[in-house]
């Protein structure tokens, strides 16, 4: 059962909420405050966060950061209805996901399920590594190599990479990339898309292998390697 730590100031939200993910095989707990949270977060294994953006002690987002410093958990935003620039900057910040709020608990569950999916059972031909001109993707651990060394990429950026990786060369457009990595229509796009290969793009440096073709797409360029 997938344990998921809910942050939010909201009492009453909490406990509600955990009954009905139950439903869908969830395990939710809850933290009221930031330290709290991240207390919680180093002393038990989760699956998922949840982050309200409106917190006392620090903010979403400040939250947000401090976790992505030690972990690649899932993280799931929860942002005001409307405020396209609080979707951006959590994105920014290494969310993997945002529900607007107020927010239907089916589609809460709908986003948890996306995001911890990716993280699961690989496909079939999730086997062995692709290589590259400094770069070794391990499918089966979900880690990646640059020059050596180890990056850590959220579930979202690791299955981008891979994404592109499976087709080097292949340019795939905006549409390409939701379709595959979110699997359902959501608000702003475009700017999620620009904003995870450009997160991406900075972890891979001084590799300079994600290339944008204009008005076109994206694609890797880096030279394959043979096992």
């Amino acid at each position: 059962m997938p344990r998921i730590l809910l942050i939010d100031d909201d009492a009453q939200l909490g406990p509600p909420l955990a009954a009905y993910l139950a439903r869908f095989d969830f395990k939710l707990d809850c933290a009221l405050k930031p330290s709290l949270g991240l207390a919680q977060l180093k002393r038990e294994r989760y699956d998922a966060a949840i982050l309200d953006v409106m917190l006392p002690e620090m903010d979403g987002f400040a939250l947000c950061r401090a976790i992505r410093k030690d972990s690649d958990i899932s993280i799931i935003m929860l942002t005001a209805r409307g405020e396209v620039m609080d979707r951006v900057v959590g994105l920014e910040l290494g969310a993997d996901d945002y529900v607007p709020k107020p927010f239907e608990p089916r589609e809460l569950v709908a986003r948890l399920q996306t995001v911890l999916r990716r993280r699961v059972a690989s496909p079939a031909w999730a086997s062995g590594d692709l290589r590259f001109d400094g770069l070794v993707i391990d499918l089966p651990t979900r880690s990646v190599r640059r020059l050596g060394e180890e990056l850590s990429l959220t579930g979202t950026e690791f299955d981008l990479l891979v994404l592109l990786a499976k087709e080097p060369g292949r340019v795939f457009n905006r549409d390409d990339i939701l379709n595959q990595l979110r699997g359902h229509e959501v608000d702003m796009l475009t700017r999620a898309v620009d904003i995870g290969i450009s997160r991406l793009r900075k972890k891979l440096e001084p590799l300079d292998c994600i290339k944008t073709l204009r008005n076109a797409g994206y694609t890797l360029a880096l030279n394959k390697v043979l096992p």
